[in-house]
């Protein structure tokens, strides 16, 4: 598969979890739909763009397992959240109930409307090693008080790469009344999403990690109860517009003035090269590659695996437990040097070597950085052991 992607071949890639990569067939479509634009840029976006975004809306409806016109196309899952927020209108003493294992900027961006509001942001403890999903569960759900109003959390953690149990978070949530607030970035094309399944209030997750769509391509789904709540966060010509379409909520959240949406627009052709390359198939190869290595590695560093080795708990990523006394300055030396592009995850003052495993990798990337560690144990202090 690497023949399909235009990356580095001098770089051993295993970082696919922070942007993705996008084939040569999909960027090539990017770039189509960019020349249409500026071959005639009046005509396109006032005649011909609505009818490419509605095909694109229609053919990821039916992957993510969705309505079309409950949701929309953002550049990306910080820019849905910010969204979803301002339109909380939180009260103080209201809590956001959360977990330790968030994005950095998810946590930023509770704590920026936490701090207009009066609202607590709840980072609940979920410990490590995780042992079971009714570990997760149990541990979440302590951290519910009578002021919790609404749950957020990532189905797969970008720093430990763990998947949590949100159908049934979810479905306790509805019990009690919450509103669920799910940020799905790396699990569209990773492991298998049907949101009407999950049944969340509100959903993000992106399309340019492993959908491998062109950068700047992710969705925000609404459920339909919660759709004309949700101001837009640009305001534009479809707020209170002329000429409504048939959804206010759409009106509202998809014109915002003049963007590039060429990503957006590539979505059927990111389908088609999924579909045409049985990714399915693919996808399970990369998460046997990720399973098989995840206790080598651990026993390399003297770590320990963060949960049990199975494809409940991770899928195509895994984060090691590493000690270093430097986490820059060792993944400065994996890329300068080695020539390996892997993060190197900081959380809860632990810190996490997380591979990731596409298509176009193989055993012989994790053999490469295998021997990197090796030979850093041998000639630095950057590991402790």
């Amino acid at each position: 598969m690497k023949s399909h992607f235009l990356l580095d071949p001098t770089i051993t890639f295993l970082n696919h979890g922070s942007f993705g990569a996008c084939p040569k067939p999909i960027f090539e479509e990017y770039l189509r739909f960019q020349l249409e634009l500026e071959t005639e840029p009046v005509y396109f976006i006032q005649k011909k763009q609505a009818a490419y975004l509605k095909i694109a809306k229609e053919r990821l409806a039916k992957f993510i397992g969705c309505n079309a016109n409950d949701f929309f196309f953002t550049p990306n899952p910080t820019f849905a959240s910010n969204t979803i927020m301002r339109s909380l209108h939180l009260q103080e003493g209201d809590e956001i109930l959360s977990t330790n294992h968030e994005y950095g900027a998810m946590d930023r961006t509770w704590n920026f409307y936490c701090k207009r509001s009066g609202a607590t942001y709840i980072r609940q403890n979920i410990s490590l090693p995780v042992v079971s999903k009714e570990q997760i569960l149990e541990e979440f759900w302590s951290g519910y008080t009578a002021k919790t109003k609404i749950i957020f959390l990532n189905q797969i953690s970008s720093a430990t790469a763990l998947i949590f149990p949100i159908k049934e978070i979810c479905g306790k949530a509805r019990e009690l009344g919450l509103i669920t607030i799910i940020d799905g970035a790396h699990v569209p094309g990773q492991i298998e999403l049907n949101i009407s399944e999950l049944n969340p209030d509100f959903y993000t997750g992106t399309l340019h990690k492993w959908m491998l769509a062109p950068k700047g391509s992710s969705f925000l789904y609404v459920k339909k109860g919660f759709q004309e709540m949700l101001d837009p966060l640009i305001v534009g010509w479809g707020y209170e517009s002329v000429n409504p379409g048939e959804s206010q909520f759409l009106d509202y959240q998809e014109y915002q003035g003049t963007r590039e949406i060429s990503a957006f627009l590539c979505t059927p052709k990111v389908i088609d090269f999924l579909e045409e390359n049985n990714w399915k198939t693919k996808a399970k190869a990369c998460r046997d590659i990720v399973l098989n290595n995840y206790q080598r590695f651990c026993d390399l560093l003297g770590t320990e695996p963060l949960c049990p080795i199975t494809e409940g708990f991770l899928a195509q990523m895994a984060s090691i437990p590493i000690r270093t006394s430097d986490a820059v300055a060792l993944k400065d030396l994996l890329f300068n040097k080695y020539k390996i592009e892997i993060p190197v995850m900081p959380l809860n003052g632990s810190y996490f070597l997380r591979y990731s495993i596409s298509a176009y990798n193989s055993q012989a990337d994790l053999e490469v950085l295998y021997k990197a560690l090796q030979d850093i144990i041998a000639t630095t202090d950057l590991i402790e052991l």
